[in-house]
């Protein structure tokens, strides 16, 4: 019995190894298939982050983002200092408490601590779902005059030069913002 899984065993390593071999010999086909076809297509680049930063819809963005962050700030700090007043007169009035009673004051001021911490991360999750979905927006329209400009141009790939160090090519930034008319 182990003669024959040692012997399927070889079989089914052997079957893999020419399987890999086949999808080596295919991706090497690809990559230089893909490399002569490449060199005959038109490539421009951008950098899409300046592009967004110089759009007013962004610095709006930016500000409403702000106002809401400096607006839930207000509130945390307003139920913190609530719950700093209301320990100072819980540790000034502790001596006169019953030992159940601090007890009790100490879990109701955990519990104001640990219900505030969780506001506090609701809110960070509403500001980041907010800021995401104005710049969405704003990317979703800078892409969409990226692509109306590089077809107008003949371009089939259009990279973003932020992560790539680019000695030559067309940078379409001064077209893609006349397009905007910024």
């Amino acid at each position: 019995m182990k003669s024959k899984i040692h012997e399927l065993t070889k079989i089914n390593r052997f079957n893999v190894s020419k399987h890999l071999k086949s999808l080596l010999f295919a991706t090497a086909l690809f990559i230089g298939a893909s490399s002569f076809v490449s060199a005959q297509n038109k490539i421009a680049h951008i950098n899409k982050e300046e592009l967004i930063k110089a759009m007013p819809a962004y610095a709006t963005a930016q500000a409403e983002v702000e106002k809401l962050a400096k607006t839930y700030e207000a509130e945390f700090q307003d139920q913190l200092k609530e719950i700093e007043n209301l320990v100072k007169q819980y540790n000034a009035e502790a001596a006169a408490q019953t030992d159940e009673e601090n007890i009790k004051r100490k879990k109701q001021v955990d519990g104001m601590k640990q219900a505030l911490a969780m506001y506090q991360q609701q809110k960070n999750q509403d500001l980041s779902k907010k800021e995401y979905d104005l710049l969405k927006s704003i990317a979703d329209d800078a892409d969409a005059a990226i692509q109306a400009v590089a077809k107008a141009q003949g371009f089939q790939y259009v990279l973003d030069s932020a992560m790539l160090i680019v000695a030559d090519g067309k940078d379409l930034m001064a077209d893609v913002k006349a397009h905007l008319k910024l």
